[in-house]
């Protein structure tokens, strides 16, 4: 007989705007057994109200046991505009004789008929399963409950429909998102001067440390004046207070929704309380700037921050943008050494996310180290990895003021200290032989070492290698007894005062042979990546080119090389196949241009080995790929001795950034936000038209310039290569100055900024008809903008001047530059007049457009000749005749002539 079990169905609603529903939610669990059936989620466990947006709900669902679970299906019976969910994840949990099983289904997508794909129902495979012992099941079976009173202060405003969360965290664990929600349908919590009291439970938590209180970020919330709170576990009666008397308001001077605060017991301190400075410097790339909320989370020793918005900027300015470093105050219990973060955004959308170089965060303004956590990579849906979430390991730490550089290398005596921690050693057991190479601008040095127990100290001059780019560690091509692991290296000059602290943070193991690089860490310099280089090892197809042995690969670069990389495993060979291709991954701190490699062979058995050639390829911007040409034997020459043979660099190709191709096709419908500011009272009538690979829209109003998005329907143009904003009405009176310019295509979701390098729109005078701004994608610079000087012929025939305002249109292979009014006193017989325009780049110019609106007897005029050339480019002229009237009383009253 299969046993009937209890599956806890845990249901995460996303943080979307709109995300809950009232609908009727309903779900079939699936698993190697057949499954459970339709049901009905009918009673929260923890939530008076189901599905709210940001909140988990936990049903429990009776059923014969289905084996190992593998597929959900969920659906809800919500129709029409507004009814529609967003459904985060589905975690189920259940218990079967010894094991307890944790099984996560994704969703990440709406069901709603008018979202996404229209859909109500979606089937949801599992992710990944969690088995876990009977008695390590301390999180979710071994329940803790806790009693919580939370004291409003008698100032704080009359509360609001606002969701309040705790999360409580202990030295074996933290607990979920607790939502303190009251207990009976109906109840108003968190009035003034009111102690309101909530009963939770938790997993086994260990000593509780700090707590973490978090309020929704909701429109119109005036803020919560918390003054206390006290936990009580009801089975041990612990007794834990914490000392609030704080603001969770956007209001107010340090606009904080969420605070933590540390236990307060009569035999332990309390942990101190820091403002971390989180530092996010974006990178110099095209397209590498990002309009949307960026989210981080700092991990240390002892617990993380949880999800902080990045809100506030301390530097001026837009923030995220190219090339630019955005500081922001996160506040929370200290969470001693730092060890990781997890950075990402809510961009969707190809050229919605951001070129994030690295994170740096200091534990205080005045701190004078900060931990570096480099990434050097798109987060973006359709590049890179295709990612807007990434987590980041420190690489260490260094000081953020330094001495002058280099200079100090060259004159200034001393020595370097260097301490290095590991793992513990007894004394019974051998030594570890480590080798540290340290690279400098100038040359390297290799230093043997002898790890004895946690702590080792040695000390060099490390004289005439210069600044140090990188720090290396190799274990031996020998076995190792036990296992060690290598936690930080710290170094410092006692002449210079330099220092940094290297978080290798790796386990050197029996059997296998470790080689560790992390760049040198300066202030005020970017810490060199650490690359992922693939290497293909190209055997040849010729009678007897296999070979078996033992074989390593060293790459010589520009910046330094890899040191020798071992292509066999300890106590193994290795067997390269006639016609076979092997791949090999090494990592290394970049390399710069690679110029050669060294391959060592040795075969017992003196085989000989044809190599063709070998592909080395990096996973890292720009993408290059390398081509060393052998195509000989490299022959054994004894059982004892390596055959080294140098591969000279052959060729060198670079792809082109990897995107992901778009779901759907784009319907050429577009949101578009325009912010400006010194806009006139009385607001210009603006009409803007884009410009594509195929064509350009039709002129439409801009609707405001206020940041709010509105329509832009441009119809079938292909990729969009500009915008033109043109002036509808009279000249103003000065420009208008822009500030962002974005434009989101609704189907495919690419998202497109734009360049420009003047700040004002119409000119800064605003006399100016016409503004044009180029398209920026990730990684693709702009077309750029160029000057053209237009010189106007008119005729030596009688009366052939005009005091008219005369138009032009230019055209190019790649678009025109819309109607243009010629800034000038007047046309005069046999005269030539030079006006200028500047447009987006159109390349080969085609034809003209000219014209002029003055009619009636005289108002004619008589055009010889157009001639135009970019500025700065005398030898390039495009000369466009005419020999004709413009005049709507002589000849064909044409006041309008196409010249090609």
């Amino acid at each position: 007989l299969l046993l009937v079990l209890v599956y806890e169905v845990h249901i995460y609603t996303g943080a979307k705007l709109g995300a809950e529903t009232d609908s009727n939610v309903y779900i079939n669990l699936i698993g190697t057994r057949g499954d459970a059936g339709k049901r009905k989620l009918h009673r929260s466990k923890n939530n008076s109200v189901k599905f709210r947006r940001g909140q988990m709900d936990i049903f429990c669902i009776k059923a014969v046991s289905l084996g190992d679970l593998e597929k959900v299906l969920i659906s809800h019976d919500g129709a029409g505009p507004g009814n529609g969910w967003f459904l985060d994840k589905i975690v189920i949990k259940h218990k079967e004789g010894e094991e307890a099983q944790e099984v996560v289904f994704p969703c990440n997508r709406w069901l709603d008929e008018c979202q996404d794909d229209g859909k109500t129902e979606r089937e949801l495979t599992a992710n990944s399963k969690y088995f876990v012992k009977e008695k390590l099941m301390s999180l979710f079976y071994l329940a803790q409950r806790w009693r919580v009173q939370v004291k409003t202060d008698g100032d704080s405003p009359e509360p609001q429909e606002c969701k309040r969360t705790l999360v409580i965290y202990g030295s074996k664990s933290k607990s979920v998102d607790l939502l303190l929600s009251p207990q009976t349908p109906g109840y108003v919590c968190f009035l003034p001067r009111a102690t309101d009291e909530f009963i939770v439970e938790t997993g086994d938590l260990g000593d509780v440390y700090k707590i973490r209180v978090s309020c929704e970020d909701v429109p119109g919330f005036e803020g919560w004046h918390l003054k206390s709170f006290r936990l009580e576990e009801l089975h041990t009666k612990q007794e834990l207070n914490f000392n609030c008397d704080c603001w969770l308001t956007l209001n107010r001077e340090d606009q904080e929704l969420v605070k933590e605060f540390p236990a307060v017991t009569e035999d332990q301190k309390a942990l101190p309380v820091y403002e971390y400075v989180v530092s996010v410097h974006t990178g110099d790339r095209w397209g590498a700037e990002t309009f949307a909320n960026v989210y981080i989370t700092l991990y240390g020793k002892r617990g993380d921050t949880g999800v902080r918005k990045l809100d506030t900027s301390l530097t001026k300015g837009r923030k995220f943008q190219r090339n630019k470093v955005d500081s922001f105050l996160v506040e929370a219990v200290s969470l001693g050494n730092l060890q990781k973060v997890v950075v990402g955004h809510d961009g969707e959308g190809y050229g919605a996310g951001m070129y994030l170089k690295m994170v740096t965060v200091k534990e205080s303004q005045d701190s004078d180290k900060e931990w570096v956590f480099p990434l050097w990579n798109w987060l973006d849906t359709h590049l890179g990895l295709c990612e807007t979430v990434r987590e980041i390991v420190t690489v260490g730490k260094r000081v953020t003021l330094s001495p002058e550089l280099p200079e100090i290398y060259m004159k200034s005596s001393g020595l370097w200290i260097m301490d290095i921690t590991g793992s513990d050693l007894s004394e019974e057991e051998d030594p570890i032989s480590l080798s540290f190479t340290f690279y400098g601008n100038l040359s390297c040095k290799k230093l043997p070492l002898q790890v004895t127990g946690k702590a080792v100290q040695i000390k060099d001059e490390l004289a005439d290698i210069g600044p140090i780019h990188k720090v290396q560690v190799t274990g031996p091509h020998s076995e190792l007894k036990q296992p060690w692991h290598l936690d930080l290296l710290h170094m410092r000059h006692t002449g210079t005062k330099e220092e940094m602290y290297l978080a290798f943070d790796c386990w050197f193991n029996p059997k296998e042979d470790k080689c560790v690089e992390l760049p040198g860490l300066y202030a005020d310099q970017d810490p060199l990546p650490v690359v992922e280089y693939t290497i293909h090892l190209h055997s040849g197809d010729s009678k007897k080119a296999d070979a078996t042995g033992e074989a390593y690969l060293r790459i010589q670069a520009e910046k330094s090389d890899s040191e020798k990389r071992w292509l066999n495993s300890k106590n193994s060979l290795i067997t390269f196949a006639r016609g076979q291709v092997d791949v090999f991954k090494i990592k290394s701190v970049y390399l710069g241009k690679l110029n050669q490699v060294l391959v060592g062979f040795k075969s017992l058995k003196k085989d000989k080995w044809f190599l063709e050639k070998i592909v080395i390829k990096e996973v890292f911007y720009p993408f290059a790929s390398y081509v060393f040409i052998h195509n000989d034997w490299i022959n054994k020459r004894s059982k004892k001795d390596f055959v080294e043979v140098a591969i000279p660099l052959k060729e060198t190709s670079v792809t082109s950034l990897l995107k992901k191709n778009f779901e759907m096709k784009s319907r050429g419908r577009w949101q578009m936000w325009v912010h400006c500011t010194q806009v006139p009272e009385l607001v210009p009538d603006i009409q803007v038209v884009a410009f594509g690979r195929k064509g350009k829209s039709p002129a439409q109003k801009v609707q405001n310039l206020s940041d709010n998005p509105f329509m832009l329907t441009v119809g079938n143009i292909g990729d969009i290569t500009k915008v033109s904003f043109v002036l509808s009405g009279p000249p103003l009176r000065r420009g208008i100055n822009i500030h962002k310019l974005r434009l989101k295509d609704l189907d495919t979701k690419q998202e497109l900024g734009f360049h420009t390098e003047a700040p004002c729109l119409f000119g800064e005078d605003g006399s100016d008809t016409v503004t044009e701004l180029a398209a920026v994608r990730p990684d693709q610079p702009p077309l750029r903008e160029v000057l053209y000087l237009i010189s106007i012929h008119t005729g030596t025939l009688p009366a052939s001047g005009t005091d008219a305002d005369v138009f032009i249109t230019v055209f190019g292979e790649q678009g025109d530059s819309c109607k243009r009014r010629l800034r000038h006193s007047n046309f005069e017989r046999g005269q030539v007049c030079i006006s200028e325009i500047k447009a987006v780049d159109l390349g080969q110019l085609s034809k003209v457009l000219v014209e002029h609106h003055n009619v009636g007897y005289g108002a004619g005029w008589y055009l010889d000749q157009i001639i135009i050339h970019e500025s700065g480019k005398t030898d390039d002229q495009h000369v466009f005749l005419c020999q004709q009237w413009l005049d709507s009383g002589v000849g064909d009253a044409q006041m309008e002539r196409t010249l090609k």
